[in-house]
């Protein structure tokens, strides 16, 4: 099996929507860390106080494609559906 790596940012367009990730990104860190197959999940302010790095590691593909099903239908995925993600995959 190959581990899938997520790297990136999340850019927000102002502080409406970094004040959205604020209040949801500590639920969604603890909900992620829990999944199966997550090994590694790390969601970090930047520099600039618009931008997020974004670092995801999961055992495999079943294991990111759930997580990917399971965000769209969170508190996270439904608060943070219009803000900008820039992300590289690996390993699908």
């Amino acid at each position: 099996m190959t581990d899938v790596h997520l790297r990136g940012h999340l850019v927000c367009r102002d502080t409406d929507e970094v004040a959205l990730v604020v209040q949801y990104l500590g639920q969604h860190i603890e909900l992620t860390c829990a999944e199966p197959g997550c090994i590694s999940f790390r969601v970090a302010p930047t520099d600039d106080p618009l931008v997020w790095q974004v670092q995801e590691r999961f055992h495999d593909a079943g294991a990111f494609k759930a997580h990917q099903e399971r965000v769209a239908g969170s508190d996270w995925g439904r608060a943070t559906k219009g803000i900008e993600r820039r992300y590289t995959i690996e390993g699908l």
